[in-house]
């Protein structure tokens, strides 16, 4: 049985470490003690952590923090990095602004 999904396990309580205000999520400003947290709060997957603390959902999409999410999570539950499920990734995405849309030529439109 996959251990991540057997939620009657006992991973035991939280227990903060001195490198709990380590940054590991730099786009979202997540620190490791609040992805440990999470993780003894209920939070197993890949999936859940992103949604809950917003890891991986900045700038970078999770290319610079994802692996250093995953091995916390790993940790945590005592189970290899490779038995969780990566999270959906994303391609990364900069904001446009309005007036760059408002410019854009219908099709078979020419400047006159």
């Amino acid at each position: 049985m996959n251990t991540v999904n057997d939620r009657a396990r006992d991973i035991g309580p939280f227990v903060p470490a001195a490198d709990d205000d380590m940054l590991i999520c730099r786009c979202e400003e997540i620190t490791k003690g609040e992805i440990r947290k999470a993780v003894h709060e209920g939070m197993w997957t890949m999936t859940e952590i992103r949604r809950y603390l917003r890891t991986g959902m900045g700038l970078c999409q999770g290319q610079t923090c994802s692996r250093l999410v995953k091995g916390i999570v790993a940790r945590e539950l005592g189970i290899s990095p490779a038995e969780l499920e990566p999270a959906t990734s994303r391609v990364p995405m900069r904001p446009i602004e309005m007036h760059i849309f408002a410019n854009e030529k219908k099709e078979g439109e020419t400047d006159e």
